[in-house]
């Protein structure tokens, strides 16, 4: 109980810390600088920071959704999942300087929030910190099942990720911060045994790429592949095209929502005059004289 009260108060600490420096970067930084750089780093910190893990499936779920949940109601714009700053460029949400400068931020921020992962488990607070700080640098793969297994599941994950995310994104938080949280949380409890469940090629890249049992090929395929193609396949599936690829939907026709009312064309010959019809019904046909 003393451990995971010592991460619940790393992980506020973090949180403060990372709000703080949001404040001042968006008074001391330019719009554009803080929304493609700063917001991304932040997040990315925030994201890898508070995990210590060594507790029960419960706890670890329970605290995921607690944190996907403050996350999403904090995030400000940043996603922190290069999938996502790819998504926004391609639905031409995003410039390609913007999304690289997203990309760039979450690289960063990703090794930033492994290092203070590292040095909160060299303060051993508790003795599960002692343990983690011995075992870090000789830890095994993520990948525990066939390589072409692995890639489906992260790209399944991803897929299911980015459609709800497509889904939600224009709704009231108050609606879709818990939805991506549960959805979060449901994806790391299905696919965690096989693969770690990160779809995410920022956070896997800073927690698993370093450690033995895979090469940086199968990493690469798992992790940066599988995610990116379940993105690729849920944009498609929700927009039926890909703006910034192309504009013709593949999937949906795309009728008009106002009906344009036929207009009766009369065929009137040649000569012929409308008649008018005097009182009683009957037509001006008599002849003249």
């Amino acid at each position: 109980m003393d451990g995971l009260n010592v991460s619940i108060a790393f992980f506020f600490l973090v949180f403060g810390v990372c709000q703080v420096l949001r404040w001042l970067s968006k008074r001391l930084l330019s719009p554009g600088t803080h929304g493609c750089l700063a917001r991304e780093f932040l997040r990315m910190l925030m994201d890898i920071g508070p995990w210590s893990g060594g507790f029960g499936l419960d706890v670890v779920l329970t605290l995921l959704f607690l944190l996907s949940a403050v996350h999403g109601a904090s995030l400000d714009g940043a996603s922190a999942n290069p999938t996502v700053s790819l998504q926004e460029f391609l639905l031409l949400e995003s410039s390609l300087a913007a999304t690289a400068a997203k990309l760039l931020a979450q690289g960063v921020g990703a090794g930033t929030g492994g290092a203070v992962t590292r040095l909160y488990w060299s303060w051993e607070l508790t003795q599960l910190h002692f343990i983690q700080s011995l075992i870090a640098p000789e830890c095994s793969s993520s990948i525990r099942t066939s390589l072409p297994h692995a890639a489906f599941v992260e790209g399944s994950c991803s897929f299911l990720f980015h459609l709800i995310l497509l889904k939600v994104r224009q709704s009231h938080p108050l609606y879709r911060v818990p939805a991506l949280a549960a959805t979060v949380t449901f994806l790391t409890y299905t696919a965690g045994p096989y693969t770690g469940a990160f779809f995410n090629p920022a956070l896997a890249t800073a927690t698993t790429f370093h450690c033995s049992g895979s090469s940086f090929w199968d990493y690469i395929q798992v992790y940066w592949l599988g995610p990116l193609a379940g993105m690729l396949a849920a944009l498609l599936l929700f927009q039926g095209n890909i703006p910034r690829l192309f504009q013709k939907n593949l999937l949906y026709s795309q009728k008009s929502k106002y009906k344009v009312p036929k207009a009766k064309v009369t065929a009137q010959v040649d000569g012929d005059k409308p008649q008018k019809k005097r009182k009683g019904g009957k037509s001006n046909s008599e002849p003249r004289a």
